[in-house]
């Protein structure tokens, strides 16, 4: 299954790095699109357990990095309030070793 980085930058500006297991999630976000914590945080559980299921189908079990990258999202909107999220890009290739998440 092919499996996609969502790289992103919270209203802090800080950037963050958010791992698919599925590229399906290119249905709910696209590069240079910005949202409102609340909606990015909703669009993220909705793609992300849509991607997760996905993984569930073809290998019987769910991915569960995909719900730790969930709780990861939540967890930290909850420090940023409001504001706008950027998406920066969308890729199939992971980010090298050594740079944050």
């Amino acid at each position: 299954m092919p499996e996609l980085w969502i790289r992103f930058r919270w209203p802090d500006g800080r950037a963050a790095t958010c791992y698919s297991p599925s590229t399906v999630v290119r249905a709910y976000f696209a590069p240079g699109a910005t949202y409102q914590v609340a909606e990015f945080v909703a669009l993220s559980r909705t793609a992300l357990t849509f991607a997760s299921e996905r993984v569930r189908l073809k290998f019987g079990v769910p991915c569960s990095r995909a719900r730790s990258e969930i709780a990861r999202i939540e967890d930290e909107a909850a420090r940023q309030g409001d504001g706008l999220v950027t998406i920066d890009s969308l890729e199939t290739t992971p980010l090298p070793k050594g740079q944050a998440r």
